[in-house]
């Protein structure tokens, strides 16, 4: 609106200007017809000054103009004001959520397009028939406005829609497929009301849309043949969606990234790696590369080893083997049953024991395996049983 405003003002401003021009040349054709008679320059002065014309139509036009205009755009702030103040609050009271979706989503584009049908009556008062079309492109100008207001309030109502009932729904079911397609559907629909809404003002407008489709569908191919490393990563995400090597939420390594996937376009995938940072990877470049879901393992292998010194006797080793056993008894909620415990080697400098174990998945594998080592320790100080660290004996031989 304010736009509208200052638009105006700049018209008033031009036709003050051409008025004190004016207002000039007449002083000047005064002064210069010092043998014109009295009654002459009595009737110049006494013209009505709203009798003048900028642009073909007099001041009053002008003004008449104007004030249909701000009528307008005062009616459409005060229609909204209504809105806000009353009819929302009405249909707040309804059960339905439906009305409060279009109350809501017409308000501002309602106010937009009374204000531009205000200027536009304004306008179609005025007479530019000395300008050859003006007419013809001022009614244009103002179809393709209300036809792009249209476009507006029809892609606000569809986005409260989705977001309302469509969304909520999908999110229920349990394939994950409807939801990465969901984005790139709306993300779509929105696209085609947007080039259609387009499509229709440029042909009220006066435009030959059949010439334009034509030169488009050749402009259309030129730029599919620059633009095939987009069409590359478009059938990536095709392949994605497909094959599904993974889907939202899971943890995958991929070109050298490791990471949560975040979101699945038709061009390309955001991954949050462990470091938080997102990063964008060309579905292409997916397709192309190998891909380990990290999030599909049924459960984490952990591998531990531990080393005790040799002076432990059999009796030693077979007692840290049974209180491996324990302990893994004791935290049988997030370890699966087919662990290991054996006494695999001797070392170098130490007594191995090999000890197997998986983490089941949804557990939190740090905090397991931190528990499970802090108790292998515990109990080993306890029992006596002595770690190995790499040592070396050296004995030394008198030659006397």
């Amino acid at each position: 609106m304010k736009r509208i405003i200052i638009i105006f003002g700049v018209l008033a401003l031009l036709l003050a200007g051409s008025l004190e021009l004016e207002a000039q040349d007449a002083n000047q054709s005064v002064v210069a017809d010092a043998n014109g008679t009295a009654d002459g320059n009595n009737s110049v002065a006494s013209a009505e000054w709203w009798d003048k014309k900028f642009l073909n139509n007099t001041i009053l036009d002008w003004l008449f103009a104007l004030g249909i205009a701000l009528g307008a755009i005062v009616a459409a702030r005060a229609l909204y004001w209504a809105i806000s103040n009353y009819v929302k609050k009405l249909t707040a009271k309804t059960e339905s959520k439906l009305d409060d979706i279009v109350i809501d989503m017409i308000d501002e584009p309602l106010v937009v397009a009374g204000g531009a049908a205000g200027v536009w009556f304004g306008f179609t008062y005025l007479d530019f028939s000395v300008y050859g079309n003006a007419d013809n492109w001022v009614s244009g100008l103002f179809s393709v406005v209300f036809t792009l207001i249209a476009a507006w309030l029809i892609t606000r109502l569809f986005d409260s829609l989705v977001d309302e009932y469509i969304a909520p729904y999908l999110s229920k079911t349990e394939t994950e497929l409807d939801d990465v397609l969901l984005p790139i559907i709306r993300r779509g629909l929105k696209i085609i009301i947007w080039v259609v809404a387009l499509i229709v003002a440029l042909d009220n407008a006066g435009y030959d849309i059949t010439t334009m489709l034509a030169g488009l569908g050749v402009g259309g191919l030129a730029i599919a043949m620059a633009a095939k490393d987009s069409v590359s990563n478009f059938f990536g995400g095709f392949t994605i969606f497909t094959d599904k090597p993974f889907v939202l939420n899971d943890r995958i390594k991929v070109a050298g990234f490791d990471g949560t996937v975040t979101e699945i376009g038709m061009r390309s995938t955001r991954i949050k790696t462990l470091e938080g940072r997102i990063v964008t990877i060309p579905n292409s470049s997916i397709a192309n590369d190998p891909i380990e879901n990290i999030s599909s393992e049924p459960s984490r292998k952990v591998v531990t080893n531990l080393g005790l010194t040799y002076d432990m006797d059999e009796k030693k080793v077979a007692e840290a083997m049974k209180i491996i056993h324990e302990i893994a008894e004791s935290h049988a909620e997030v370890i699966e049953e087919n662990r290991s415990v054996g006494f695999t080697e001797f070392g170098d400098f130490a007594l191995n024991i090999l000890f197997i174990y998986r983490i089941k998945k949804g557990a939190d594998i740090l905090d397991t395996k931190t528990a499970i080592n802090t108790e292998i320790l515990k109990r080993f100080n306890a029992a006596g049983l002595e770690f190995a660290f790499p040592s070396q004996t050296i004995y030394t031989k008198s030659m006397d």
